[in-house]
Formats: C-alpha cells, sequence, structure tokens
C-alpha cells in the first residue's frame, strides 16, 4: 500500500483502527467472525442466568420472596376458577350449578398438575348473593415454571364452560396469568423483531440504491448483537439478566449498529464521489466519522450505565445488557467495516436498484431540502431559535401533570385476554380475593404463645381496621417456623384503594400486633405491595441517574470538543427534546388526545417504569446525531471556515445520513407502538417521537440557529478547564471550498479558527 507519511501515522484511536483494519482486512473480518462465533459458543455453554422473583422487586416485597426462599418454601403458584351465575337463575344451592363445580373440579383433577384441589362447598368460598363460587388449587411442581404447565388445566376449564353454557366458568391465576402475560409478549416482540429487519433493510435499499451497501449496516449490527448476546449469558452469572432486557438489547443494538455503519459508510463514499482514492477516502472516514461513532458510543454507554444506579435488578439487566450491545456495535463499526470497505472496494455497488437511480451514489451530496430549512433559520436565527423552542416548550407542557402507575392487566390487555375478564369478574364477585396480600411471618418459634396471639389479633384487625373483607387465611410451617397470611385487600383491582388497604395493614395493624413481638418478621408483598414498593425505589432513584447520565455526558461533550460552550448547549437541547417527548407521551396516553390512533384508548397513566428508560435511552441515542453533526461541523471550522459557513457545511452535508438514520429508527420504533401491550406502545411511540424531533427541530433548527448566534463563543473553553484530558484528536481533512447560504462565500484567516487549534 502507498501510504504517505501522514497515513503511517494517522491521530486518533478511530483513525488507528481504521488504518490497520484497512491492512489487514482478512486478519480483522476473522478476528470479528471468530469473536461472534466464540461469544455464542461460550455463552450457550455457560447458560444465562436470570432475574428471580426476590430479586426482581425491591423493599418488603424482595423480602417475602427471600425469606420464603432461605425457609425452602415453595410459593406455589395458585390459581382459581369462578362459577358464575349469568344473569338471574341460578345459585350454587341449585343442582345444575352443583353439578357445574364438581365437572370443574373433577375435569382439574384429571390433569394431574394440580394439588391442595379444594371445593366451594367445603371451603365456603361462595359469594353471599350465592350466584358465585371459586374452585381454588396449586400448580404441581416448581412455580416458577408452572405457567409452562397450565394449559391442560386450562383446557379441562374449557370444556366444563362447553358443557354448561347457562353459567360463566373462568379460570385466573399465578400461572394462567404469567402464561397470558408470555404469550402476550412473545407474541409483540416477535412480532417487532420480525418487522425490524425488514423495515431497517428497506429504507437502508433507498438510501443506497445497492443491495451490498445496505446489507453492510444490518449484517454488522445482527452480528454486534448475537455477539453480545453470548457475552451476556456469560455476564449473567454475575448479573442476572431477563428476556425483557434481550429484547431491548436487540431493539437498541440494531438502532446504534446501523447508524454507526451508515455514518461511515456514507463519509466514505462521500470522499470516493469527491474523487479521492480508496484508501485516502477510507482513512478521512475513519479519522472524522470513525471518532464521532466512538465518541457518540461512548456517551451512549454512559447513558445507559445509568440504569445500574436504580438498585432494581431488571433495570440493572437492560441497562448492562444495552450498553454492552453498544460496545460491541462501536468497535465493529471502526474495525470490521474499514476492513469490509476495502475488500469490497467498488464492489459495494453492487445489487443497484435501477429505479432508486437518483439514490445513488450520493452519499455526500448535500441536502436540498435542508439547504432550503436552513435559509430562513440562519438569516432569522433569534425568531427560529424563539419558535422551535417555545413549540418543544409547549409540546413538553403536558408532561408536567404526568401520573404514572403499573398498569392493571386491563390497562395493559383491555379486555382482549380472558384472563383480564376472568380477573375483572373474580374480583367483583370476591373483592381483593384474586389478589390478595401476602404477610410471612418468621419467627424463632412460630408455635410460641406471643406469637399465636399476634397472628389472631392480626387476622381480627385487619378486617376491623377496614383493610379487608375476610376472610384472611393463615398457612403455618411449623417446621420453617414460617407463617403465610393471605389477606383479600378492599380496592382489589383499584389500585389506588388497594394501596390504601395495604398502608392500613403496614403502618396501623401489623405495628399493633406482629410488630409487637420481639423477635418476629412480618413483610408483606403481593402485587399491590410489589407495585408500590417498585415505585418508591424507581422514584428514589430517578434523581441520581438524571444527575449521572447529564454530569458523565456533559463532560464527554467538553473533552471531546473542547467547548464548555458546545457541552452546555449538547445537554439543554437533549432535555427539550425528552421533555417534548414526555409531553406526547402524557398528552396521548393519560390525557387521550389522539389516543385512537395508537390503539390507546382508556389508558389514563404512564408506565411507572417508562419516563426513567426513556430519559437514559433517549439521552444515549439522541447523542448520535448531535457529536456527528457537530463532529462535522468542527472539522469545517477547523479546515478554516467561519462559523457560519462551518454551520452550513455540518447541517447540509450530514442531513442525509441523519435523516436516514432517523427514518430507520422511526420506522423501528414505531412498530413498537402497533403492538398489543400498552406498556409496549408507550415506549414505541415516546422513542418514535423524540427521535423524530431531535434529528428534525433539534438538529435541523435549534442547533445551527443557536450555534450561528453564539458565534466564536461556540468554541470557549476557559483557561481553568484546559487541564482537562484532550479527547478531540482530529486529523483534519483537506480545506474545501466554503458553501455558504447568505453572501459571498467567507475568507477566514488564522485568527478565525477556534482557539484551542491555535494553542
Amino acid at each position: 500500500m502507498a501510504d504517505t507519511g501522514r497515513l503511517e501515522r494517522p491521530r486518533g484511536i478511530a483513525a488507528r483502527a481504521g488504518s490497520w483494519s484497512a491492512r489487514h482486512r482478512w486478519a480483522a473480518v476473522g478476528g470479528w467472525v471468530l469473536l461472534v462465533i466464540l461469544a455464542l459458543a461460550v455463552g450457550s455453554m455457560t447458560g444465562r442466568v436470570d432475574v428471580t422473583d426476590s430479586e426482581q422487586v425491591p423493599g418488603e416485597s424482595g423480602r417475602v420472596s427471600t425469606i420464603l426462599d432461605e425457609a425452602g418454601i415453595d410459593a406455589a403458584a395458585g390459581e382459581t376458577v369462578l362459577i358464575q351465575a349469568k344473569g338471574g337463575g341460578l345459585t350454587a344451592n341449585d343442582p345444575a350449578f352443583h353439578k357445574a363445580v364438581d365437572a370443574v373440579v373433577a375435569g382439574v383433577r384429571d390433569t394431574g398438575q394440580v394439588t391442595a384441589l379444594r371445593s366451594p362447598y367445603e371451603t365456603k368460598t361462595i359469594s353471599a348473593d350465592r350466584r358465585s363460587a371459586l374452585v381454588q388449587f396449586e400448580m404441581r411442581g416448581d412455580p416458577e415454571k408452572a405457567s409452562e404447565h397450565i394449559q391442560p388445566v386450562l383446557d379441562a376449564v374449557g370444556e366444563a364452560q362447553d358443557r354448561h353454557q347457562d353459567l360463566r366458568i373462568e379460570e385466573f391465576g399465578d400461572a394462567s396469568g404469567q402464561k397470558a402475560f408470555d404469550d402476550a409478549f412473545g407474541d409483540d416482540f416477535t412480532q417487532a423483531e420480525f418487522s425490524a429487519l425488514p423495515v431497517a433493510l428497506g429504507i437502508l435499499l433507498i438510501v443506497f440504491g445497492a443491495l451490498v451497501a445496505a446489507l453492510l449496516p444490518v449484517v454488522l449490527a445482527m452480528t454486534a448483537f448475537l455477539a453480545t448476546t453470548g457475552l451476556v449469558a456469560v455476564v449473567s452469572h454475575w448479573v442476572h439478566m431477563s428476556d425483557t432486557a434481550n429484547s431491548v438489547m436487540l431493539l437498541v443494538g440494531l438502532a446504534v449498529g446501523v447508524d454507526y455503519c451508515l455514518f461511515y459508510l456514507r463519509r466514505e463514499r462521500e470522499e470516493r464521489a469527491a474523487g479521492r482514492d480508496a484508501q485516502t477516502a477510507l482513512r478521512i472516514a475513519a479519522a472524522t466519522s470513525g471518532r464521532a461513532v466512538l465518541v457518540s458510543g461512548v456517551t451512549v454507554i454512559v447513558a445507559m450505565a445509568g440504569m445500574l444506579f436504580t438498585g432494581i435488578a431488571e433495570f440493572k439487566a437492560m441497562g448492562l445488557a444495552t450498553l454492552m450491545v453498544v460496545a460491541v456495535a462501536m468497535v465493529g463499526s471502526v474495525t470490521v467495516l474499514p476492513a469490509l470497505l476495502s475488500l469490497l472496494g467498488e464492489r459495494v455497488e453492487k445489487g443497484r436498484l435501477p429505479f432508486l437511480a437518483r439514490a445513488k451514489r450520493r452519499g455526500g451530496s448535500e441536502s436540498r431540502v435542508w439547504r432550503t430549512v436552513l435559509g430562513p433559520v440562519l438569516r432569522r436565527p433569534k425568531l427560529s431559535l424563539a419558535l422551535a423552542s417555545g413549540a418543544l416548550i409547549v409540546l413538553a407542557v403536558p408532561a408536567v401533570g404526568m401520573n404514572t402507575a403499573n398498569l392493571t392487566l386491563d390497562q395493559e390487555f383491555g379486555d382482549r385476554l380472558p384472563v383480564v375478564t376472568a380477573y375483572n369478574h373474580i374480583d367483583e364477585a370476591f373483592p381483593g380475593g384474586s389478589d390478595p396480600a401476602k404477610v410471612v411471618v418468621k419467627a424463632d418459634d412460630i408455635d410460641a404463645a406471643p406469637v399465636r396471639d399476634a397472628l389472631a389479633r392480626f387476622r381480627t384487625e385487619a378486617v376491623a381496621k377496614g383493610a379487608s373483607k375476610g376472610p384472611v387465611e393463615v398457612t403455618v410451617h411449623r417446621k420453617q417456623n414460617v407463617a403465610v397470611v393471605e389477606v383479600p385487600l378492599i380496592g382489589g383491582s383499584d389500585e389506588g384503594k388497594a394501596e390504601r388497604s395495604l398502608n392500613v395493614l403496614r403502618d396501623e395493624v401489623r405495628p399493633a400486633t406482629l410488630g409487637a413481638v420481639d423477635g418476629v418478621d412480618a413483610p408483606i408483598g403481593g402485587s399491590t405491595a410489589s407495585s408500590k414498593d417498585f415505585n418508591d425505589k424507581l422514584g428514589s432513584a430517578v434523581p441520581p441517574v438524571f444527575a449521572f447520565v447529564v454530569v458523565f455526558a456533559f463532560l464527554l461533550m467538553l473533552m471531546s470538543f473542547r467547548s464548555l460552550t458546545i457541552a452546555v448547549t449538547s445537554i439543554v437541547l437533549n432535555l427539550l427534546s425528552v421533555g417534548a417527548a414526555y409531553g406526547i407521551l402524557t398528552a396521548v396516553f393519560q390525557h387521550g388526545w389522539g389516543a385512537g390512533l395508537v390503539g390507546a384508548e382508556g389508558v389514563g397513566a404512564i408506565v411507572s417504569w417508562l419516563p426513567l428508560f426513556l430519559f437514559v435511552i433517549l439521552f444515549g441515542l439522541s447523542m448520535d446525531y448531535h457529536v456527528f453533526v457537530v463532529s462535522r461541523i468542527r472539522e469545517a471550522r477547523l479546515a478554516g471556515r467561519n462559523t457560519k459557513d462551518a454551520v452550513v457545511h455540518g447541517v447540509v452535508t450530514t442531513a442525509g445520513v441523519v435523516t436516514s438514520a432517523a427514518v430507520i429508527m422511526v420506522a423501528v420504533f414505531s412498530i413498537f407502538g402497533t403492538l398489543s401491550m400498552q406498556s409496549m406502545k408507550q415506549m414505541g411511540v415516546g422513542l418514535a417521537a423524540a427521535v423524530l424531533i431531535d434529528a428534525t427541530v433539534i438538529r435541523g433548527v435549534l442547533l445551527p440557529a443557536a450555534m450561528l448566534l453564539l458565534g466564536e463563543r461556540n468554541w470557549y473553553l476557559p483557561k481553568w478547564l484546559r487541564w482537562l484530558p484532550d479527547l478531540a484528536h482530529d486529523e483534519p481533512a483537506p480545506a474545501q471550498r466554503p458553501t455558504s447560504l447568505v453572501g459571498a462565500p467567507a475568507r477566514p484567516d488564522a485568527d478565525d479558527r477556534p482557539r484551542h487549534a491555535r494553542v
């Protein structure tokens, strides 16, 4: 390879990595393939360890699971079958009703999957009006896997319903509810995963007009995901993972993997279109877009690391999995991609699509659309800044009244799932009975007189204080010195009322009874308690996570661009983007404005984990575009352009890449907006809206207007900050003719360069 001295000594990690990969093409490609194969093989051998029930929920609810686990008591998956008269007519006293109950009991018993089967005539679980009764039982075996064995029981209940059409016979419980959720969740993500790749590939075909060029980003993104899947399995032995984390990893991995390859590939094509040879084009792409990929990737990794500070196992799993896939995609983009481009050469244009001739070989062409938009923005920057920022603030206003909640089954799925209607019918007939609070009492001697007396008083006070209408059931495990008390909460499926009942149990009943006995530990769990404990933990985690992400993103921008001004404006613009996304979410899903367009009627709340999740994801992903655009502006500035020309050049030459990347992200995220689960809809709409705003209003209007108004202050770095590490290792490209929208091309002198460039 005929390299100049400068080519042999590239500056910066990205440039050196790209140069090495281009010279050792087969080694780079072979090393990447070997990494993917080894990661998958090792991950397959070690297996993935998932988050357990006791880890998933913090606070008292987590202690409930911990005590039961330590005592070796499996909290069996409980199931309930409702037999209910339709309209008037039958009651539990009628032979036909009794016959239906016997049919359910016999059918369920014959499956061989259940234990502790109880008829309502034995347990007296018959409603006051005698029109509803409950058959109760527990699933055999590991409760964690009960959902895998519930289908025969569901079939038996279904057969009983078919034979007794004059009665309503429905089942709800831990296993049936989990199966319904897993099926819906799995179907949703399968649909999203199978739709995302074709959508991304189709958009890339339009962008590049050639099959090989379009396949490269998708192949790199998917191999990065596969490699990370294996690595995550190994890491899961220390930080446990989950299916949700794996799905989010795919989503983020596809988004950033395609983006990074797109940035690199478009710059390489742009330099070749400008007449540079393949080696020089690769060198410039490595030194510029490669560096932007590294800065962007590290920023996204830092943002994702914020989820590790929540103290919530599911968030820690998602944070670690996503930062790992971003790291692998980033490494692949600056190593194996240059090697592949060097190997392919002109063959990267293979598979051209004639009807997309307009899109061919225009990777570096300036965007006429954005040039048109930039004209009025730069002629009236103050007005543009005021209008754009005002519009985003207006969009963000609804977020002030955001109501977060753990969505109930009917909010999450509507009435589409049989278990949802079964749950509601059971809750109406037996308030709180379908989902009771669970008190786990641990004592040195569970049979001691003070403990027995406290348990009796707890049962009585729970009803007397208005937390429950009963019956309060106690199961004593003498060998383990543990008792389990089930308390049907007044409020049932009404989360607000159920939480007030829970507070009465925790704050009034327990202190006066079980809490008054020395050596007794009595945490209160159940789904209402789990929801409250999760929200409390999440609320306390928000300030430190937000602070961590913002502070570290600020420091990375400061060190990467050697400008206090750019670091501050980066944070402000990203916060505006996130705020607008929050406002859109609240308006659609809480207030119902346009909710019918996404099938979100009647939700009335934002799922509690989403605001923090969106903040971390969006803050990280929005840096992709910001770093890429500002890097190009800074590059032009270092090449001798004045601020206005540098801004114009940076925006119009990156507009095609940013638009293409944004369209892919918006399309992929929008797929989630079409799924059946409301939480997935909210995630998809929030991500899609934020990315769309970020790639248009933020990068096309606010950023150029703000930078033009700031002028030379864009490059301001106080002397007292110059000790910071310098990550701005650019390898300047040859100066190009300035591009100007207004007036004649500027002819800046040496003093018009950024201050830190003259040091």
